[in-house]
């Protein structure tokens, strides 16, 4: 399947969203690359003229401010044919335990903000041929676990939201693709005890992506271990579940 331009990422200058952009510039794609600080993308930018002659526009944007989502969606000249949102959080899951705006802040990030400009983007997208909106969320949110239930609590929802919108807009040109990565070597993840079999790194996530838009999938796992590792977890019964330590 072509990849229709401009690439719209939001979240750009995460370890991910980084990776993603190089994927898509060394595929042809134009960009637009999103992020909170534009000035962090400005070398980016340089690099993938330089390497892919990609052409990217820079757009400054808070996901969670909703005047700056507004304008992200509203005051494009072109529609972008692919949006990919990576924006997340993990946070400190001991201290939204006993903090609200801790908690708030983790599901505001990784379910709210980016469902709402999702969800705005595909009102404009439903009549481009090939369109496509991609999710990253996460494992995290195939089951609550006592370790991360904020973080997963807010990936469920926003993996509950793409498969709503994707079954919303099935009979339509527009479609929306769910990612599901395990662990990732960024940033986010320093300095944490990670098995290298099952940590994927920012590359393989992007190479990953634009596998699974070319082939219009509509969930796929990163790495695709994490897809069977899933099902057994979501297999445990839930008192046998409730004492186990993970």
């Amino acid at each position: 399947m072509t990849i229709v331009s401009p690439v719209l990422i939001v979240g750009a200058a995460s370890d991910i969203g980084r990776a993603i952009a190089a994927e898509y510039a060394k595929a042809g794609a134009s960009l637009i690359l999103a992020a909170r600080d534009v000035r962090r993308l400005e070398d980016d930018a340089k690099d993938l003229y330089y390497r892919y002659k990609a052409e990217a526009q820079l757009v400054e944007c808070d996901i969670l401010d909703a005047a700056q989502r507004e304008a992200l969606v509203g005051n494009m000249t072109e529609v972008p044919g692919t949006v990919i949102s990576v924006v997340g959080l993990l946070g400190d899951e001991t201290i939204a335990w006993s903090s609200p705006a801790a908690a708030n802040q983790i599901m505001q990030v990784n379910y709210v903000a980016p469902s709402l400009l999702l969800g705005a983007f595909a009102n404009r997208m439903a009549k481009m041929p090939g369109a496509c909106i991609i999710g990253i969320s996460s494992v995290a949110g195939d089951r609550g676990r006592k370790k991360n239930y904020t973080y997963g609590s807010a990936k469920a929802g926003f993996t509950a939201f793409l498969s709503g919108l994707r079954n919303r807009f099935g009979s339509s040109e527009l479609h929306v693709l769910t990612v599901k990565p395990g662990f990732a070597a960024t940033r986010m993840t320093q300095g944490m005890a990670l098995p290298s079999f099952l940590t994927a790194s920012p590359e393989q996530v992007a190479r990953a992506i634009l596998e699974a838009h070319r082939r219009r999938k509509n969930v796929v796992y990163v790495l695709g271990v994490w897809r069977w590792i899933m099902l057994i977890i979501r297999a445990i019964p839930e008192q046998t579940f409730k004492s186990m330590d993970i």
